[in-house]
């Protein structure tokens, strides 16, 4: 059964990889905001008998998820075989609990919307804490494919003085296993969280670490306070300017700037969120996902 891919704005470079990896049509959807921000969209190709596969990454996914939901369901109207998503990155996995009493608690409801919609999904690195697959709260066949070993290969090749740090308790199975994977030592620090941008860190106990290049990983750069915090703690112990890798650029206005202001040697991100920091291209572990839920493939 073919395949046709299309992008929702802002993801065409990775629908055109994605499609040539898998040897599949890029198609054409029209969409167009109103001035009262209701969408209109349209799909200009053929996706009768097709598997239809829309690649969207979800920051920002209030603005995202309703031409996601129209788009599958415009497909199925259409004759398509089957709709599946790509969402390199995953939204809506942070709020796993009542943290205060009457919290929506979000993730599971966001997985019944995305469930309703779509056959499958594939995405990279979904922040799973209290929620440890994504099964958990999909109703679908998912797919979370792990960028660890691409981190892992990028920082062996590019810092061979590196030890990693894990800016917090969160962060510390996935650090182990870059650290693993790259063949460097890592350290774990812990924090403490009174607000979105107030964040205190542990001092790290950095001294057998000082001719070190630091490498702070985590998953997701957004507001970048606890990247700061830890950097400011590193220059105090007069370290090498520290590179800083986080999987999911979602950046909030004036992380960038404030990383950079704290003293980041280097700022590096994956593709899953088109950005300037952008060096390490994940397109090969989302068409390995597509290919085992895609039944053509």
């Amino acid at each position: 059964m073919s395949a046709i891919l299309f992008a929702l704005p802002g993801n065409d470079a990775m629908t055109a990889t994605l499609a040539a990896m898998l040897g599949a049509e890029v198609g054409t959807l029209e969409l167009h905001r109103f001035p009262d921000e209701e969408v209109h969209l349209r799909f200009a190709s053929e996706v009768a008998g097709k598997t239809v596969i829309v690649v969207s990454t979800l920051d920002r996914p209030d603005a995202k998820f309703l031409a996601l939901a129209f788009a599958a369901a415009t497909a199925r109207e259409l004759g398509a075989a089957g709709v599946g998503l790509v969402a390199p990155y995953l939204a809506y996995m942070r709020q796993d609990r009542h943290f205060e009493p009457g919290d929506a608690v979000t993730a599971p409801i966001f997985a019944r919307l995305v469930s309703h919609s779509f056959d499958w999904l594939v995405t990279v690195d979904p922040h799973l804490h209290r929620i440890h697959t994504l099964e958990q709260i999909y109703a679908i066949p998912v797919r979370a494919q792990h960028a660890a070993n691409l981190v892992a290969a990028w920082t062996a090749a590019n810092v061979p003085d590196a030890v990693l740090i894990g800016p917090d308790e969160e962060s510390a199975q996935w650090v182990s296993e870059v650290a693993g994977a790259a063949g460097k030592p890592f350290i774990v620090l812990t924090k403490m969280r009174n607000g979105d941008r107030d964040v205190e860190v542990s001092v790290p106990d950095v001294a057998r670490w000082r001719q070190a290049t630091p490498v702070l990983v985590d998953d997701i750069i957004s507001t970048g306070e606890t990247m700061a915090e830890t950097l400011d703690h590193l220059a105090a112990a007069r370290m090498k300017p520290a590179v800083c890798i986080g999987v999911h650029a979602v950046f909030a206005p004036g992380a960038l700037r404030d990383l950079r202001a704290a003293g980041a040697g280097r700022i590096v991100t994956t593709n899953t969120i088109a950005h300037e920091t952008n060096v390490i291209d994940v397109s090969s572990l989302l068409a390995q996902g597509v290919r085992s839920l895609w039944s053509g493939s």
